[in-house]
């Protein structure tokens, strides 16, 4: 690691605590329905978007409903974009003439869209029209996101209410959270890179040749306004299959800074939001510092890692074997303009967050570079992850971290003044093994499982047949497809052909469990909450804002995650790490 890298490290920190209140506050004000300084211009169109919609904005749901809300709304518009992606060549806007896409193939990405996870098996330039991307796709980059939004501060009112049955109105919340925060930032993001040289427009694709004189096709679209949305709704589903690597998404080393920025923004910005809706801002710092944490520790080991580079290449004479580095560190896969740091810090980033944008391949990382990334999904994206998700699923880890620390000391145990009983912690139990139970069993099935690569009737083959490498690189691109799947996460080890039928559909289905599954014990508990009565503070009460607790938070969260996919790992990227110094690769 080098002193310039550490400084960017650090600066990249430093703003984002510098951000995280002053959006966050702005959030916490937006869903107590109060004036902001946007409320003169945004409130005609949040009161609009009611009228036209029928919604009362002062009704008020249980959980029961308010879980209803989120799957009838996110059903209704996967099917919207799945019928529309079927028949995408009669529509406008499709100046190259793409064809319709096919069945499995629009399956799986409306529901990928759908999700938050914006997992891409296609190359977006050759099979999606503008039209298609911003109908079936960038519409849900903001649904799926304000979705994510409102059940977090369904789950925060869980915890700030006391002795009611309700937790917020569903339609009202992710109205608000398209109006008062997506759009906004959305519309400054966008103008922000195209400053940078991020294009914008409905252009045919250009027809140029190259110095060779070979013929080039260059892809044109409205990237801008879609990068925006894409990184600050922690979506990550790029019109290019490139991603954040091309330089018509992400041009320059500041417009790089900018998008990792937009990534964490509204997930850090929340923690503060909790903080204030429960009266405490010191609860929410105490779990901003505890995702630092582990984002700092992801940060060093894939930064170390990739600086480093392979020690075969030092044994072939490439650099001294006594120091056992690559010259200039692991390069493959990433852009020379962003450098190994930058690179490092995107991939954490990205995998912290549920955001599938890229800007190197994940694949060609060192083994432990591309276990850290696999490794922040199975946390369950609660370092900073996505925009909601992210909050509600370290919330989730709070409850059992005062759960432990409560039978440790023979006390029932206590969070922000309620009293977590076993309902709670049956609710958030679940919640934490429907990410094992997909993930792993996703993994397993697809391991072993017989299916013709292109059809379901033709004679079947292995399905490990469509890996790029075998052994353990191998196991890793399928563990890590399906991590990402049910992480709700979309980026990939990319050596994996996935536009087939067995895995379009099963990668789809580990989206909806990832998503659904988890998402409705957590109201369930926040609804349970709610009707409880404060207990007062005693000399008993276990203080859940100080270094303690945040140090009990961190070990929680890494010993449920180690202890659950420790096996797995073990069997791909960590003896992938200890091979590779016995000079055995991979292809």
């Amino acid at each position: 690691m080098t002193g310039n890298g550490l400084l960017q490290i650090g600066l990249y920190v430093a703003v984002l605590v510098l951000l995280t209140k002053p959006i966050g506050a702005y959030m916490a004000k937006v869903f107590a329905g109060e004036r902001t300084w946007m409320h003169r211009v945004l409130r005609p169109l949040e009161a609009a978007v009611y009228k036209l919609c029928g919604i009362d904005e002062n009704a008020e749901q249980r959980w029961t409903q308010y879980a209803g809300g989120v799957l009838a709304f996110s059903a209704v518009s996967i099917v919207f974009s799945y019928v529309l992606l079927r028949v995408q060549q009669w529509f406008p806007l499709n100046p190259q003439g793409l064809a319709n896409v096919g069945p499995d193939l629009s399956f799986n990405t409306a529901v990928s869209f759908g999700t938050n996870t914006n997992w891409q098996s296609y190359v977006p330039e050759t099979t999606m029209s503008y039209f298609s991307e911003m109908a079936a796709l960038v519409t849900h980059n903001f649904f799926s996101a304000a979705v994510g939004i409102a059940v977090a501060i369904a789950v925060i009112r869980g915890f700030a209410r006391h002795s009611v049955k309700t937790l917020g109105n569903f339609w009202v919340d992710s109205t608000r959270t398209i109006v008062y925060v997506l759009l906004p930032l959305s519309v400054a993001g966008a103008l922000l890179l195209c400053s940078q040289g991020v294009i914008q427009n409905f252009n045919s694709y250009t027809k140029a040749a190259t110095v060779e004189g070979a013929a080039q096709t260059i892809p044109q679209g409205p990237f801008a306004s879609q990068e925006a949305i894409k990184e600050l709704g922690t979506n990550g589903g790029g019109s290019l299959n490139a991603n954040s690597a091309h330089p018509y998404e992400n041009p320059t080393p500041f417009s790089n800074f900018v998008e990792m920025l937009m990534i964490f923004l509204i997930p850090a910005g929340l923690t503060y939001t909790f903080g204030k809706m429960v009266r405490d801002t010191r609860q929410g710092w105490a779990l901003f510092a505890a995702m630092t944490i582990l984002f700092l520790i992801g940060v060093f080991i894939v930064y170390s890692s990739e600086q480093a580079g392979n020690p075969i290449l030092a044994k072939l004479g490439i650099e001294s074997a006594a120091t056992a580095t690559q010259p200039g560190g692991n390069m493959e896969g990433k852009e020379v303009r962003f450098g190994i740091v930058n690179s490092s810090l995107f991939t954490v980033i990205t995998t912290d967050a549920s955001c599938g944008a890229v800007n190197n391949m994940h694949d060609s990382l060192t083994p432990l570079g591309g276990l850290v990334p696999m490794v922040n999904i199975e946390l369950g994206e609660v370092i900073f992850g996505g925009v909601g998700s992210g909050l509600y699923g370290m919330l989730l880890f709070a409850v059992l971290a005062v759960f432990i620390a409560g039978l440790m000391v023979g006390r029932t145990p206590e969070y922000l003044g309620k009293k977590i009983e076993r309902k709670e912690v049956k609710m958030m139990m679940l919640a934490v093994l429907v990410l094992a139970f997909t993930i792993l069993g996703f993994a397993a099935y697809g391991s072993v499982a017989q299916f013709h690569k292109d059809s379901w009737v033709n004679p079947p083959g292995p399905v490990i047949a469509n890996l790029n490498n075998n052994g353990p690189h191998g196991l890793s691109e399928i563990l890590y497809a399906y991590t990402s799947a049910v992480g709700n996460n979309g980026s990939a080890f990319a050596g994996i052909d996935a536009n087939t039928p067995f895995f379009n559909t099963t990668i789809g289905l580990a989206m909806l469990s990832g998503r659904f599954l988890m998402l409705i014990p957590l109201l369930a508990a926040a609804g349970s909450l709610a009707q409880k009565k404060l207990v007062p503070v005693s000399a008993g009460t276990f203080p859940t804002h100080g270094p303690l607790f945040v140090a009990l938070l961190v070990g929680v969260v890494l010993i449920v995650g180690a202890l659950t996919f420790f096996p797995a790992l073990s069997l791909g990227p960590i003896v992938e790490h200890f091979l590779m110094y016995q000079g055995k690769l991979w292809s």
